[in-house]
């Protein structure tokens, strides 16, 4: 029998080591592009490309290892996962040229099963009654590993850009060798799949149709999922290129914004959240990221901007809303589906947001004058119609009370 405690506790450091070893490399990401490149010049639309990318491999080849952890167990695709990642981040501290960095971009896309297979070992060593706080721990993970990542990787990006590219990988080679030596296997031979698999990659998206609800609310989510990362693809280039802040600077910003998230969503969203009602919510909080993207892309000084993040927190309501009201609007037996399409939802959205952030960045920063701020009121008009067609959703008969 595997041991629930010490199993669910490597899963939450391999999450929380998973998430930041990529929160380290994203202040300084968009740097070594343009060091290898020679030219800030195209910095933009590159970094839209190999974060989708890497998005596109995650999509296509995460069901893939999923099921190969159903068939041979969860604990040799886990291994081989954060061991490719790991190699993965070494090789991206060493390339010489820009194509490099898309070979380990597709490499750490084939490899980065880490969160799939870590949900289904969790689903594993919990019993139902105990699941939904074992799944709790992939958001504590990912909310302390962003916030602790940026930071750390500014810091270190402030003496070299590579560094925070070899603390990545030896934190996650530490981490692949405490899973060789301690990491018990969770699904027992007698319960692995044995039958064939058939690979679709778009299933997710088919069963959007399980509920009208469900339909309206992933176009609002892709279009608001879309806004937030081309924020992302975009952030380091932009802080940069409008307050010449280094990686230092761009780390602590982010900090700032994980800081803001785990107030929100961890306290304060349950406080609000109740007392406004979940329409009032997903609502309130949707227009409060527009007018936060607006922010952002007006900000003159460096120091507004932890002014527009503080706001932008805030608009955390509307997720844990949004949840709640999709989960209510189908059965029981239904609720894996569901999420299972709204991952693929965003999944597009996570190849979709960069590129439209980089190309609109690059275009943004010809212009005479330069209008940097335009990737985030492009930004903006994308969650603007996100939040229009909740509107229309939530006027519907067939959404339900809150």
């Amino acid at each position: 029998m595997t041991s629930r405690t010490p199993a669910l506790s490597f899963i939450f450091f391999t999450l929380l080591l998973d998430v930041l070893g990529f929160g380290l490399l994203i202040p300084v990401g968009p740097h070594l592009i343009e060091e290898l490149q020679g030219d800030p010049d195209g910095a933009g639309r590159t970094v839209g490309w190999l974060n989708a990318t890497y998005a596109a491999m995650l999509f296509l080849f995460s069901p893939i290892l999923g099921a190969l952890s159903d068939r041979f167990g969860r604990r040799p695709v886990l291994l081989v996962a954060l061991f490719g990642s790991g190699l993965d981040y070494l090789v991206m501290a060493l390339v010489p040229s820009v194509p490099w960095l898309f070979v380990t971009r597709v490499v750490n896309g084939l490899s980065g099963a880490t969160i799939t297979v870590a949900n289904a070992y969790i689903a594993d060593v919990t019993p139902p009654d105990r699941r939904a706080a074992g799944f709790g721990i992939v958001g504590a993970a990912f909310g302390l590993g962003f916030v602790l990542g940026p930071a750390l990787g500014g810091w270190l990006g402030g003496y070299d850009i590579r560094y925070p590219f070899y603390a990545a990988s030896a934190i996650t080679m530490c981490n692949w060798l405490y899973g060789l030596l301690i990491l018990p296997e969770s699904l027992p031979p007698e319960r692995r799949a044995t039958g064939g698999f058939r690979y679709d990659p778009l299933a997710g998206l088919r069963n959007l149709s399980i509920s009208p609800l469900v339909a309206r609310f992933a176009a609002a989510l892709f279009l608001l999922n879309a806004a937030q990362f081309a924020l992302h693809a975009t952030w380091v280039l932009y802080t940069k290129n409008r307050y010449d802040w280094g990686p230092r600077g761009a780390g602590w910003s982010l900090f700032a914004v994980g800081i803001g998230a785990a107030l929100v969503q961890g306290g304060l969203a349950r406080r609000l959240i109740p007392r406004l009602g979940e329409r009032r919510s997903v609502l309130l909080g949707t227009a409060i990221g527009a007018v936060a993207f607006v922010g952002y892309g007006s900000a003159t000084e460096g120091w507004m901007v932890y002014l527009v993040i503080a706001l932008a927190s805030l608009g955390g309501i509307s997720m844990p809303a949004c949840q709640s009201l999709i989960s209510k609007s189908v059965r029981p037996d239904q609720q894996g589906t569901v999420q299972g399409a709204l991952t693929a939802v965003q999944g597009l959205a996570n190849i979709a947001g960069p590129l439209i952030g980089g190309y609109v960045f690059e275009w943004s920063i010809d212009l005479k004058p330069p209008l940097p701020g335009l990737t985030f009121y492009t930004s903006a008009a994308l969650a603007a119609v996100g939040w229009l067609i909740f509107a229309v959703a939530l006027r519907r008969r067939d959404t339900p009370s809150s």
